[in-house]
């Protein structure tokens, strides 16, 4: 599903990763963890095609990622890629079901579709009741489960979450861990989570430790 080969980057001449190769499977669950400033979210930054390796490969389902531009990589990245971020970045003037809807719309989806599955998703994450409430009127724990619904509108080869569970409390925390076991039993789901969180790292299908650029072996 993912393959990193040899994967570089460096800011301003300062080496962040230093030769990185990962291989992620289908329907894998997998934590990257390692120290502040060891390079995790510069890592989930290149695997989510946001920012580009100074050198190396990146493949996810088969396409060379490195060969995409423009217009062409925005469209992969919009199809392919779905993101869950630790602030939830929900849009505050939209009710949970049109958040929901927004990857689907700048894919050019219908737009009938693309609500029915919205609404559907939503529904599975429980929040069936909650599809007109705004972001400010919804817990940290339903708007962290609006932007899981978010990422996987457009049915995401794979899932790249950035401290997913970060500003929550260990009850809504422990269900969001939960939730992703969940996904990638109904729909076999590929998660890629940059975590501190012990918990969620030991339950995953592998850690990958990442230290001073490097992934431990």
């Amino acid at each position: 599903m993912i393959e990193a080969k040899e994967v570089y980057k460096s800011y301003e001449g300062l080496p962040v990763l230093k030769g990185i190769n990962l291989h992620i499977q289908l329907g894998e669950v997998v934590s990257i963890v390692g120290a502040s400033g060891a390079g995790k979210t510069t890592l989930l930054q290149i695997l989510g095609t946001l920012d580009q390796p100074d050198s190396g490969s990146l493949k996810i389902g088969g396409e060379e990622t490195n060969m995409l531009k423009g217009n062409k990589l925005a469209r992969f990245r919009n199809q392919q890629i779905g993101f869950i971020f630790q602030f939830h970045q929900l849009l505050p003037e939209f009710t949970a079901w049109e958040n929901v809807c927004l990857p689907a719309w700048i894919g050019k989806k219908d737009e009938t579709k693309s609500k029915k599955r919205a609404l559907e998703l939503l529904d599975f994450l429980g929040l069936k009741d909650r599809i007109n409430h705004k972001p400010a009127a919804l817990s940290g724990g339903e708007q962290q489960r609006v932007a899981v619904a978010r990422a996987l509108i457009n049915e995401p080869a794979v899932i790249l979450a950035d401290e997913p569970s970060g500003n929550l409390d260990s009850k809504a925390a422990g269900e969001l861990h939960q939730l992703f076991f969940d996904l990638r039993k109904s729909f076999k789901q590929t998660f890629v989570i940059v975590t501190h969180n012990q918990s969620l790292a030991a339950q995953s299908d592998r850690q990958l430790i990442i230290r001073d650029g490097i992934i431990e072996q």
